[in-house]
């Protein structure tokens, strides 16, 4: 490191261990876990790009963000880092389908990805760069959610941690030295978006959602203003009773969280999938569904869960409504969710008519584990199903094959078959051909 700083803050320990991170540290089974996410990424990216969230987000990165040699993916469009980086990061959270980790109960690939290729591609940075920062920006982002006592944390919007991500990614890229990668990340830390406190508005009902984009913004923005020698308040992260040190810091490199990231089969709140997992084992089409009791963990019932939703963002919130359209059409009308569903009076019937309660067995379960018990009864007698790990956890893994189908999926009504199998050409052979074959892909507009 070039500069010391003469106070050891939690933010400089952090940062000192970025910097001194030697280049060529990934292991294979890391980029290969990296490789999946940003394949993983990709389908959700597409599947969200017409979406109401990433549609304003493109109009608005044109209108302030400015000029440049960063894509907007799959638009045709060019734009600043930030503005590029903004707009993807809406197209892929738009949907609630991106990927996201347990003990952070949160999703970091949508703000840290989008930044990263963004910052890279205007640079003209190489292949090994990218993972690692890739890398990198989950790790930090990750602690710092994951370091968080569950009696301090007023939301668990995922743009409250992380800009830190991106500040730390953006940093690598950057090569601060660790005086400069401190005070990014400090300057991202306090000026990223403060979202709300659950349950002090409707939110979840908007296209706010998780607040990732801002993040990116304030991220992005930390570490460029640190290079030109801004400087924040490095002691953000200093309080033990709101920033656990032994996992901020501890064991860093020893595992790399992004190995622990789960991947999501449905367009809606990750809380709710082991539900979804369990109706799809006990739903027998065509049968008149009498009843359904979903029992899960306390945190659940914090959700809008509005059993009439009038946006899809109420839609990805709300138990009712999600396990109703599930058990009357199946997992295909679940990647993504139409919105024409909204308005299907038979779901609303059911998600009306649908009983969700805490139980004693999960009280403990969040943010470790999102289980969820369900009772059906579809006219001959009551059954039950009890899932610990929805399909994605890493005890329940998807596969690069599975992910494929998803992009599919996703991709079939959003950019057409040909930019499809562009896009997918691209991913399969990421760990081989590094990365500009996929940004080359991304620059084709949509169809």
């Amino acid at each position: 490191m070039k500069h010391q700083p003469s106070t050891m803050h939690a933010i400089d320990k952090l940062a000192a261990l970025i910097v001194d991170r030697p280049t060529g540290f990934l292991a294979a089974s890391t980029r290969e876990k990296c490789s999946l996410l940003v394949a993983d990424l990709m389908a959700a990216s597409a599947g969200g790009i017409n979406s109401q969230l990433a549609t304003a987000a493109r109009a608005t990165a044109r209108d302030i963000y400015g000029d440049g040699n960063a894509t907007v993916w799959l638009s045709g469009e060019r734009a600043s880092i930030a503005g590029a980086a903004m707009a993807n990061a809406a197209a892929a959270s738009a949907l609630d389908i991106d990927d996201g980790h347990r003990r952070a109960a949160g999703h970091p690939g949508a703000g840290i990805i989008p930044a990263v290729i963004a910052v890279a591609q205007a640079l003209d940075l190489p292949d090994e760069s990218i993972f690692e920062a890739i890398v990198l920006g989950y790790d930090v982002g990750l602690r710092i959610a994951a370091s968080r006592p569950m009696a301090t944390i007023e939301t668990y919007c995922s743009g409250r941690w992380v800009n830190y991500g991106v500040a730390a990614a953006t940093g690598r890229l950057l090569e601060l030295d660790g005086r400069e990668l401190a005070h990014a990340m400090a300057i991202a830390g306090a000026e990223g978006p403060i979202s709300v406190p659950a349950g002090g508005t409707n939110y979840q009902s908007t296209t706010v959602k998780e607040v990732i984009p801002p993040a990116v913004v304030a991220g992005l923005t930390g570490a460029f203003r640190a290079r030109a020698g801004a400087t924040g308040p490095r002691d953000l992260l200093d309080s033990p009773d709101r920033f656990a040190p032994e996992i901020l810091i501890g064991g860093f490199g020893d595992r790399w969280w992004i190995e622990d990231c789960y991947i999501k089969p449905y367009a809606c709140c990750r809380w709710i999938h082991g539900a979804i997992d369990a109706i799809l084992e006990l739903r027998q089409p065509g049968t008149k569904i009498r009843s359904l009791r979903i029992e899960t963990f306390p945190q659940g019932l914090r959700l809008a869960n509005e059993r009439a939703p009038q946006s899809l963002e109420g839609a990805q919130y709300s138990y009712y409504f999600s396990c109703a359209l599930a058990a009357l059409h199946g997992a295909g009308a679940m990647q993504p969710i139409n919105s024409t569903r909204l308005r299907d009076r038979e779901v609303i019937e059911l998600a009306g008519a649908i009983e969700l309660v805490p139980h004693d067995d999960f009280a403990e379960a969040f943010p470790e584990r999102t289980p969820s018990r369900v009772f059906m009864d579809q006219g001959s007698g009551m059954q039950s199903v009890t899932v610990h790990h929805p399909l994605g956890d890493v005890a329940n893994p998807m596969s690069y094959v599975q992910v494929t189908r998803k992009l599919q999926g996703l991709a079939a009504d959003s950019i057409g078959q040909v930019r499809f199998e562009t896009l997918q050409s691209a991913l399969d052979g990421l760990d081989r051909h590094g990365f500009r074959p996929l940004m080359a892909a991304l620059q084709s507009e949509n169809s």
